[in-house]
């Protein structure tokens, strides 16, 4: 039992040495194996990577492990600066470009079934033979009718490389087509519509800024002013942005020599001035530029640039806030990367760009909270950044333009009805129904006072009240909650029927006129001074 005895302590004694021996060593092994860093802070990422590669104790994905560690990396940074995968990088190039390889048809889809909106002249739908009004009903082998087929899927099965050919199954006039479609170069328009409202107001709306965003421009414009316009409507909203050179020379037409149209600056950017060159052959338009809360970017450029130079009157609500000159770094997998590196600044000196807060991609919803997209009193203005225009008015900066006259967003006049017509696409799907029985009529008219004459005859609101309470079931409550709704609706209801005519767009934009405040307010007399 004694020597038992002096046996437990003798081990229990030769455990505690063995134990501290184990830490002195892993202690000596931290000493000897701790990596001195050298240089930037981005060598202590490289050397984790390299370790992870050498000793990981199992197979390393690399290219899952190494975009994560870039997206990582990134969302330390600005909002903007991102990674962007093939698929995505390609998809945001694509839209950008000014075209893209297709079949060339435009359509939605009111029910479960795609219609065809338009056929894109000189397309390769239109030289085989689609016409407008078209059911689509297969891509090659994959029926798309009927089965709530996702509608970018439609897209994607359509779309393709040049040169490589589809099958297109279409239902017209009750017998069932097959089109062998050559896919071509497919032009994207950025600016959606144009046209005369008046005998001297011209009407643009431009939806993006792409690379053949001046000759469009260049285009409408003669053509306007050949039809005699004195003041022009530049329609901003929801234009979310794109190239900046497009930007500058968009605002290179309406300025006068020497006048700032932008500049940039960032930590390793030093200042970049862009003055007009005095060229523009737009120089002596009166101009209305409408912005909204969803104009952003190269919009916002633009907008500045008018408003510090008082060349015209912004109207609508503040914009977005995004002014950041982003490089982008493309990889050869197709993947890519855009860094931002420097700001945009007004020619007053205000940064467009607004504030980075944790809140920061839900600025929108907070400001709909905050009552600012319905009352100009509700705008956050930050009154220690004030700055001049070169007629000496007050603006501020912040982030983004605040507008010269406001306009609040309506949300009066939704109704019960009117709720649910929207939600089953009610409107949409009437305006389709009408087109199946009135196709020659409307695909006859090329003129808009005709095409009103012929809506104004159409009985489109007994026809909508009908379609809405056999289709769909359902009905106003009584006539009161009609004669609220119906100013309302029937203008969508006309401008969706009119988008049938060969008129397009152009019908669409100009029928909604009727409901649209902010159009209605440009059309007002406004001084910039």
């Amino acid at each position: 039992m004694k020597n038992g005895k002096y046996s437990s302590v003798w081990i229990a004694l030769l455990g505690i040495v063995v134990g501290a021996l184990l830490v002195v060593t892993l202690d000596k092994y931290r000493e000897t194996k701790a990596i001195r860093i050298r240089g930037n802070e981005w060598q202590k990422l490289n050397l984790v990577l390299e370790n992870v590669a050498a000793n990981y104790v199992d197979t390393v994905d690399y290219k899952e492990a190494t975009e994560a560690a870039i997206v990582a990396a990134l969302s330390k940074l600005d909002p903007h600066t991102v990674y962007m995968p093939p698929v995505e990088l390609e998809e945001s190039e694509t839209e950008l470009a000014g075209n893209f390889d297709g079949i060339g048809i435009q359509f939605n889809v009111p029910n479960d079934t795609a219609i065809v909106l338009e056929v894109i002249p000189g397309g390769p739908s239109e030289k085989i033979g689609l016409l407008q009004g078209d059911r689509l009903l297969k891509v090659d082998d994959k029926v798309i009718a009927g089965v709530r087929f996702p509608q970018d899927s439609m897209v994607r099965r359509m779309k393709g490389p040049a040169g490589t050919k589809v099958t297109v199954t279409v239902l017209r006039d009750g017998e069932v087509i097959p089109f062998e479609i050559t896919r071509g170069k497919i032009p994207v328009n950025s600016i959606d519509a144009y046209f005369m409202v008046d005998a001297e107001t011209g009407y643009i709306r431009l939806s993006k800024f792409t690379r053949t965003t001046t000759t469009e421009f260049f285009a409408a414009g003669a053509e306007l002013l050949a039809k005699g316009m004195k003041h022009l409507i530049f329609d901003l909203r929801d234009n979310t942005g794109g190239y900046f050179d497009q930007a500058l020379n968009l605002s290179n037409l309406f300025l006068p020599k020497g006048a700032g149209i932008v500049y940039m600056e960032g930590l390793h950017r030093p200042r970049e001035e862009y003055n007009a060159d005095g060229h523009g052959f737009l120089k002596d338009v009166e101009l209305t530029v409408l912005v909204n809360e969803g104009s952003a970017s190269s919009s916002e450029i633009f907008a500045g640039a008018i408003q510090d130079n008082d060349r015209g009157v912004i109207i609508g609500r503040r914009t977005f806030g995004k002014g950041l000159v982003q490089e982008p770094m493309y990889f050869s997998d197709g993947s890519g990367v855009r860094v931002t590196v420097a700001r945009f600044y007004t020619p007053s000196g205000r940064c467009i760009q607004k504030p980075y807060a944790d809140d920061y991609a839900y600025d929108i919803y907070n400001r709909y909270n905050d009552g600012e997209l319905v009352d100009a009193d509700s705008i956050k203005v930050n009154r220690d950044e004030a700055y001049l225009t070169v007629g000496g008015r007050t603006v501020y900066g912040g982030g983004g333009i605040i507008p010269d006259v406001f306009v609040p967003m309506d949300t009066t006049r939704a109704t019960d009805f009117y709720v649910q017509c929207n939600r089953k696409a009610t409107a949409m799907r009437f305006a389709s129904a009408f087109f199946d029985g009135h196709k020659a009529q409307l695909s006859a008219i090329e003129d808009f006072d005709a095409l009103v004459s012929y809506l104004d005859g159409a009985g489109l609101e007994q026809g909508f009240l009908q379609f809405a309470a056999s289709r769909d079931g359902i009905r106003p409550k009584d006539r009161s909650e009609w004669a609220i709704t119906a100013g309302y609706l029937m203008p969508q209801v006309r401008a969706l029927v009119g988008r049938y005519s060969r008129l397009g767009d152009k019908a669409f934009y100009h029928l909604y006129f009727d409901l649209d405040d902010t159009i209605k307010e440009a059309l007002k007399p406004h001084s910039v001074n």
